[in-house]
């Protein structure tokens, strides 16, 4: 039975538009469903280990109406590798419309189905059904995961075949439907990797693209499958793949494994075959990225096949030629900054056993001017720092005898909360701010941390920005927006339009990714798809824990409790600790340990970006 299906007694059919309550369904290898008994609630069965296969059984003969129905739900959570057991509930022309790929619906709980006859006596040969439950997510065609909410509701339409005199189902939803906990089981999030458009995030780095895949069911072949697919729809417009339009595996191709070497060959169809070694090598990069994302000590090696079986090209792990053979840039932190109790900008090594942190060089770190929050360059050699009043921006280098000059920007707001955030800097060296001047909120980039502020258009934005992060590929921001006393988490597309006379630049498509938080109060990037978070649930206590780009949970808890976070600052490179201020001070958790307390006066502690 799938992890979270609960199964009820049958009930006899009744009148049209009465209803009779049946659950999903049996574990498959069950040896039989009973035909008998009163209706009662059975315990779902408890969640299935990861690596456990689960097959669903075929219809029994001369199985009722609603046993087929509660089969044919159990045969979507199991692993058939195409739904074949699923498909022998149907009709044969619901098999031919039925497309189970279309999209997967995540509910609450096992769908519940309802039936009731169309007819009103017990031999009617037609049954209609509805399938009921309360929304979670869709995960789309592309494999791609969206929240969502309100109630499902979708029908489904029985007959008996003339020939055989066996209930199938003839109508039907196309896709998959079923409870998060099969789902969870079932499937698993992993990132494809592409490259940022260079139009849109300068030099070309990578981007991350999560999708889901169905964790047993030939996944190393799902997964390059998908890549080759390209970029999903939200991140198409700022991403591009090195693999030609059209390319695919090779026809005839089964099951991709990488062998006892960790080394995985694929084969392409005949697009591939005239591509460049360079070009070659950036397809074999995209491939070696995702796999190892999926699989991380399973693939050190990728080759890449024309559809001849000639050798296209080899790419290991461990080669460094000067072309992109690691994620990104290297987004390992020399250190951990913050501001101290003196409002100057100072840092700490990870690796130095002294916990007493240092000013950085220049300016900033001489208390030239008073600071409440700060943001380092992503190559540390300078730094942006918000005046304690909030009022003003300044940006300096990170070098000793560095001086200050005049702010890059200056808020009007009347009190210190709407004035500016903290500010952030992307991947390709600009600067990004938001003020919070209630008679003229903005959100600002500027070019290399010193040109001109440009405005940045926000289309369909619901509130005000009350925090900006933007990823280290440039591409991708977060934000927090407060809106009628509340604060929500959303990801945006960061898109650039430059002609001869100017650029623009917007924040397109803002998903919600903490539907579930009504109360956001801290974020940070912690990784090339994910996030954490500080929040609270509607009438909860405050919590910390991490969330996935398309909003997705992930499994397992989240950061151990820690009281009155007000920041938190987390790597992209997902070694480094947290670093959080807290009613404790400033605190950091390495991993694998507990939080710290590093230092008793300080605040805003922040990684490069």
């Amino acid at each position: 039975m799938g992890a979270d299906r609960a199964k009820r007694g049958r009930g006899r059919p009744v009148r049209a538009t009465a209803y009779v309550g049946i659950g999903a369904v049996l574990l498959a290898g069950c040896a039989s469903m009973p035909d008998s008994g009163d209706m009662r609630d059975v315990e779902s069965t408890p969640r299935q280990d990861a690596q456990v296969r689960v097959f669903a059984l075929p219809p029994a003969e001369d199985a009722e109406p609603q046993e087929i129905v509660q089969g044919f739900l159990e045969a979507l959570t199991s692993d058939d590798l195409n739904y074949e057991t699923a498909r022998r509930y149907l009709t044969g022309d619901a098999l031919k419309t039925w497309d189970p790929g279309a999209s997967t619906t995540v509910l609450d709980e096992a769908p519940t189905a309802y039936t009731r006859v169309t007819g009103e006596r017990p031999e009617a040969d037609e049954y209609g059904f509805e399938l009921s439950g309360r929304n979670v997510a869709r995960v789309d065609g592309q494999h791609a995961y969206t929240p969502t909410g309100g109630q499902y509701r979708k029908h489904v339409h029985l007959t008996r075949v003339k020939q055989t005199r066996q209930w199938r189902i003839d109508q039907l939803p196309q896709g998959v439907v079923l409870g998060r906990s099969d789902f969870e089981r079932n499937y698993k999030s992993i990132n494809k990797y592409y490259f940022t458009s260079a139009a849109q995030s300068g030099e070309p780095g990578t981007v991350a693209d999560p999708v889901y895949v169905r964790s047993q069911v030939d996944p190393v072949t799902q997964v390059v499958r998908d890549l080759l697919k390209g970029p999903t729809s939200w991140l198409n417009p700022v991403a591009r793949t090195s693999f030609p339009s059209g390319t695919t595996l090779l026809k005839g191709t089964k099951a991709l494994t990488p062998d006892d070497q960790n080394r995985l060959v694929v084969p392409l169809n005949k697009k591939a075959n005239r591509v460049s070694a360079s070009r070659c090598r950036e397809m074999a990069a995209q491939l070696l990225f995702t796999l190892q994302d999926y699989m991380p000590t399973g693939v050190d090696e990728v080759e890449l096949q024309g559809s001849t079986g000639a050798q296209l090209c080899v790419l290991r792990e461990t080669e460094d030629d000067g072309m992109i053979t690691s994620r990104g840039v290297d987004r390992s932190a020399g250190y951990e900054y913050l501001i101290d109790g003196e409002h100057k900008l100072v840092r700490l090594s990870e690796r130095d056993p002294v916990t007493t942190p240092s000013p950085v060089p220049g300016a900033l770190g001489e208390g030239e001017r008073q600071l409440r929050s700060a943001a380092v360059s992503r190559g540390e050699d300078r730094a942006a720092g918000v005046s304690a009043d909030g009022s003003e921006l300044y940006v300096a280098p990170l070098t000793a005898g560095g001086t200050l000059g005049d702010p890059v920007l200056r808020s009007s707001g009347a009190t210190a909360k709407d004035r500016l955030t903290t500010p952030s800097w992307d991947g390709r060296g600009d600067l990004w701010v938001a003020d919070r001047d209630p008679d003229k909120p903005r959100l600002l980039v500027l070019a290399d941390g010193m040109g001109e502020p440009l405005e940045v258009r926000t289309p369909n934005l619901d509130g005000r920005i009350e925090a900006v992060r933007v990823a280290a590929d440039g591409v991708r921001v977060a934000l927090i927006l407060e809106s009628k006393g509340k604060r929500a988490l959303y990801i945006g597309r960061i898109e650039r339009d430059a002609d001869a006379e100017s650029t623009t630049v917007s924040i397109v498509e803002l998903r919600s990714v903490t539907p579930d938080l009504e109360d956001v109060t801290a974020m940070s990037w912690a990784g090339d798809s994910q996030l954490v978070v500080v929040g609270r649930e509607p009438g909860g206590v405050q919590q910390m824990r991490y969330v996935r780009v398309d909003g997705s949970p992930i499994p397992g808890s989240g950061p151990s409790a820690l009281t009155g976070v007000e920041e938190i600052a987390a790597s992209e490179d997902e070694s480094q600790p947290l670093v959080a201020h807290s009613a404790d001070g400033i605190v950091r958790l390495s991993p694998g340990q507990q939080w710290q307390t590093v230092v008793k006066e300080g605040s805003a502690p922040v990684y490069p970006g």
